[in-house]
């Protein structure tokens, strides 16, 4: 079975003849694929067969609950707590490891909520639910009379209490049958779609944790041609989205774009990334479950961290630093032809004695693919300047040498990046045209959308570009981590002087094996 491919990203995600491979069949209807991060089996529920099921990687299929109460979407909470989404209670339930069961919230305003179906928890504890009519149905749920007047989508805040009430964080009347939810890699944004109006919103989630500045990310998910409806949801590593949808799985990048449609044999009504590096897609598609092979990873969620592959941070080799990938950026700065390379403008100044000195190239790309494997955003910050460099300020010898010797300038070899560090699929890169990263490029709105506050401060060179750098960053209020192996400057001790002294006070002085070992 062939994928479809409408962008070249597509492919970094997935191979567009990778098998979709049936695990199962024989079901009535499944939903909410949960895999379990210590016990490698995957949950699953079959709503109209009442019915919650186990998955085992030997092939093996065992019930778990009959009856579900038609559950529907289930998540972990960061204690591997069970949540699920039950249609015929109304209920978000919480099952504690030894089977007790207990009620998170049921109603709003003194009436029962709608039917809870699909559910996500982010890293401060608090739980996000939609509330569409589905489990009052026949079929997937009972057949009852609706109390609330709309459709919503509700929070239970970190700290919430058994039995409480949910907290309406939507617009109450912006809906007609909000399904699937996920939060983004830097959990500021939330996307929910819609199954009637066939359509998927971004929306900001405020200090308070309600919804604000709901934007439409993608429309027209539907094909009369095709069965499918926006259902289940979740996303990557990078934020890429992923939607049932006509004829599979629909996948979206993080700016809306469409990149491509996974190919499933049967209707499908969710999805969830598993397996033992969280690299796999177990879908639920009507009678069946099935499971395809991505090149990416999940977003990792709390509940993840107890395989050992959190987002939350790691101790390094017993030094005491960690690492949040969420909130963290790998800067690497200026490491272009002209200023570390033999040949290159700045050839003269010793620079690409010292960078070799450094393994600085091999230091950097060992450390960018760490990090990418990790979930931390690589930006690469380059100088450029136009022909003839036009408004370049002649105000120090730096500048002036620069435009003497022609250095730097847009489209020539000595600008483009040294190679083993061109850019990868996912990456950002900012143009400036300051020694420092801050005062001449998009870099602070990218780190300000990203939810970042900590970077990895590396790059050439290292008393000039990445201590400027780290400097501004402090006054900033970023937290600033600098792998002394990663950076190199024209010669040994003006490099030292700089990690000894100015970056100690503005930074933690590290080197790339530390780094790495606090994101794996």
């Amino acid at each position: 079975m062939a994928h479809t491919s409408t962008d070249a990203r597509f492919g970094t995600l997935i191979d567009p003849s990778a098998p979709v491979r049936q695990l199962g069949s024989g079901f009535t209807f499944t939903e909410g694929p949960l895999w379990h991060p210590i016990e490698h089996h995957l949950l699953f529920s079959d709503m109209p067969g009442d019915v919650r099921r186990r998955w085992t990687p030997d092939g093996q299929i065992a019930e778990v609950m009959r009856p579900s109460n038609k559950g529907n979407g289930m998540t972990y909470d960061a204690d591997l707590n069970l949540l699920v989404c039950e249609h015929s209670t109304s209920s978000v339930v919480r099952f504690r490891p030894d089977g007790t069961r207990e009620v998170m919230a049921s109603h709003f305003e003194g009436k029962e909520l709608n039917s809870p179906n699909d559910i996500c928890v982010r890293s401060d504890g608090s739980i996000y639910f939609t509330d569409p009519t589905y489990g009052r149905m026949p079929g997937f749920g009972v057949e009852r009379v609706l109390q609330q007047g709309f459709q919503g989508v509700y929070m239970l805040p970190a700290g919430h209490r058994p039995g409480d009430e949910a907290v309406l964080v939507s617009d109450r009347y912006m809906f007609s049958q909000p399904n699937g939810l996920c939060l983004s890699p830097c959990e500021k944004f939330i996307w929910v779609n819609d199954t009637d109006q066939a359509n998927i919103r971004l929306f900001d989630i405020a200090p308070d944790g309600r919804l604000t500045n709901a934007r439409m990310f993608a429309g027209g998910i539907q094909d009369a041609l095709r069965p499918g409806v926006p259902d289940g949801m979740k996303a990557d590593k990078d934020g890429n989205i992923y939607v049932t949808a006509p004829g599979g799985i629909w996948v979206y990048a993080f700016d809306g774009i469409k990149l491509g449609e996974i190919e499933v044999p049967e209707k499908t009504a969710n999805l969830h990334w598993g397996g033992d590096t969280w690299d796999t897609l177990f879908i639920c598609a009507s009678t069946g479950l099935y499971s395809v092979q991505t090149n990416t990873t999940a977003r990792l969620e709390p509940f993840m961290s107890h395989k050992g592959t959190s987002p939350q941070a790691a101790p390094a080799l017993g030094t005491g630093l960690r690492i949040d990938p969420r909130r963290t950026a790998l800067i690497i700065q200026d490491m272009q032809n002209d200023v570390i390379i033999d040949k290159g403008a700045f050839a003269d100044s010793g620079s690409p004695v010292h960078a070799r000195e450094q393994n600085v190239v091999e230091n950097s790309r060992r450390l960018a693919a760490a990090c990418r494997q990790a979930g931390v955003t690589v930006i690469h910050v380059w100088f450029v300047s136009e022909t003839g460099h036009p408004a370049l300020p002649q105000n120090c010898s730096l500048y002036r040498d620069m435009k003497a010797a022609g250095a730097l300038q847009r489209g020539t070899w000595g600008v483009a990046p040294v190679a083993g560090l061109e850019p990868l699929s996912g990456d950002l890169v900012v143009e400036k045209m300051t020694m420092s990263a801050w005062p001449s490029s998009r870099l602070e709105s990218y780190l300000a959308g990203a939810g970042i506050d900590t970077i990895i401060n590396t790059g050439a060179w290292t008393n000039m570009s990445v201590e400027h750098t780290a400097r501004t960053a402090a006054d900033k209020g970023y937290r600033v981590i600098v792998p002394e192996n990663a950076c190199s400057t024209m010669n040994a001790e003006w490099h030292n002087a700089s990690i000894n002294f100015a970056m100690q006070n503005v930074a933690e002085v590290t080197d790339v094996d530390r780094v790495v070992a606090a994101l794996t």
